[in-house]
Parts: C-alpha cells; structure tokens; sequence
C-alpha cells in the first residue's frame, strides 16, 4: 500500500468519524424545571457570573437571575425597553446585549440589539439601541416561515458581535458581523454559511469553539460544535455533532451558556397532543462530551 493511498485512507475515515451524530441522552443531566414564568425561555447567559434568562416576545421585558442547580428565580430585571421579539443574549466584559430580532413572518423592519451596561440598573435609560437589516431581501411581503432571515442566536467574539440566522427555507446558519459601537443602521452582509438541517435557536462560544443548538421538523434537539480555525471562520470544517433527543422528552432547546463547568442549556414548554414537557435547565459537564 503506497504512502499516499494510506494518506487517503485515513482523510475518507477522518470524514466519516466527523459526520457522525452522537447521542447524549439529555434528559438524564436534567438539572430542574423552571418556573412557569418562564415558558418561553429563549436564551441563557452568564452575566457577571451568574446564570440570566429571558422569554421571548410577547412576555414582560425582563431578565431573570436564575439558580444554576435550581432553577429558581433569584432576581427579576425590569427593563426600559420593549420586548417585541427577543431571542439572544450575549456580554463582553462590560455590556448586556440584547437581540430582539425575532422574525418569523420576515416582515420586521425593526431588527435591533439593545447594548446596556452590565454595571447599571437594567431600567436605566442610557443605552443604545443597535439597528440593523439583512443586505437582502428588500421584499418585507410576509413569508411566515418560509425564509431565511430570522434569527435567534448571538455571540460576542473579537470585538464584534457575530449573528447566526435560523434558516426556515435552508434548513442552514449563516454568520453575520455587527458593529457593537454603531449608532446609526447596519446593512449585514453574509459572511459564511452551514447547512444544519436544524432550526438554530442559540449559540455560545467558548475556548475558541462555536456552540449551536436547535431542532429540526421531526422534532429532534441537536448540538453542533465548531472550531475556529486561523482565518477567522467557524464553518471551514464540519463539526462535532450530537443528537440530544426529541422535544416530547426534553422540551424544545432554546438556549445555551457555558462556563469553566461546562453546558447549561434551557428548553420552553411545549404541549403537543397527550403530551406537555416544563420548561427546563440542564447541566451537562465537558467530561460528557469528551467520553463521546
């Protein structure tokens, strides 16, 4: 067997092994169900070093300080702004941003991130309000569901927030860069693109690796993880994969946050014929994924 055959031989199984999806039952790092003033839980992060959560559009414009082996709601963090459609959640070390750019019809001309100090009063009015739009489509004729530009997933990384779209039509993610300091509208332009097959709904990044969740039509939860590699990019190679399992058992996956211990990850009630799953925080330790 010639030196490059062999070459060749471990790159083709080295492809196999990568497009493999693991199983992690889920449902057994189960830490607690919420509260149900958190039905519609729709993004996690740590915040000074504490747990937060929100729901999404529709519900009180709060954040919620949450126990992390609990679940209880510790503190409740009025805002001044409203909540039309909020989906993510991400910090550096000295800002909360906020994404209400939920759009799921793709009519929204509204789509912003609110930027507010970690340090002051969340009611505090001195913020700043990030608008944005996508380069394209132009066409605000209502798609409900049938699009790709609605969004429910954010990470600050390198000075700059970077968006990952929840693909209605392409069943994909793509990135998209946003100014964090920029007071007048951004027109995003797609840098990269990833064809999940699932409906992202959540991102982290940590260690200098790219967390994505969500779930597909047939109702199956998945976590996809990217490495970032030296240019920049997160979709240059595939990921590792894991399949959680099926929101009938685990509700529908709607958030991430990671620390030094590993995922946190939260899911929204979901009632669908006989059955009716909590809302719920999970815990699953780094440990869990390596022995994968």
């Amino acid at each position: 067997m010639t030196r490059k055959f062999c070459i060749w031989i471990c790159m083709f199984f080295s492809v196999i092994v990568s497009a493999q999806t693991i199983k992690i039952p889920l449902r057994k790092y189960r830490v607690a169900f919420l509260s149900d003033s958190l039905k519609e839980t729709s993004g996690l992060c740590f915040l000074n070093q504490k747990l937060h959560t929100f729901n999404d559009g529709g519900n009180p414009n709060e954040l919620y300080h949450i126990d992390k082996k609990t679940g209880k709601i510790i503190q409740k963090l009025p805002t001044s702004f409203p909540n039309i459609d909020w989906e993510a959640i991400a910090t550096d070390s000295t800002f909360i941003y906020l994404g209400d750019f939920g759009n799921n019809s793709g009519k929204r001309q509204d789509l912003c991130i609110y930027k507010l100090s970690l340090s002051q009063n969340t009611k505090d009015e001195n913020f700043l309000k990030i608008n944005f739009e996508y380069q394209l489509p132009k066409n605000y004729e209502p798609q409900n569901l049938k699009h790709d530009f609605d969004a429910e997933a954010l990470i600050y990384h390198h000075q700059k927030l970077h968006l990952f779209t929840k693909e209605w039509k392409n069943k994909a993610t793509s990135r998209y860069l946003i100014n964090p300091n920029a007071s007048e509208k951004q027109i995003l332009q797609k840098l990269e693109s990833y064809k999940t097959n699932f409906l992202v709904t959540d991102a982290a990044f940590y260690d200098k690796k790219l967390y994505l969740v969500g779930y597909n039509k047939k109702g199956n939860c998945f976590l996809f993880i990217f490495d970032e590699n030296s240019d920049g990019l997160f979709f240059s190679n595939p990921p590792k994969k894991f399949k959680l399992g099926s929101v009938l058992t685990i509700g529908q996956i709607e958030g991430i946050a990671i620390n030094s211990e590993g995922l946190y990850l939260s899911s929204e009630n979901i009632s669908k014929f006989i059955f009716n799953r909590k809302p719920s925080l999970y815990f699953v330790p780094f440990s869990a994924l390596k022995e994968n």
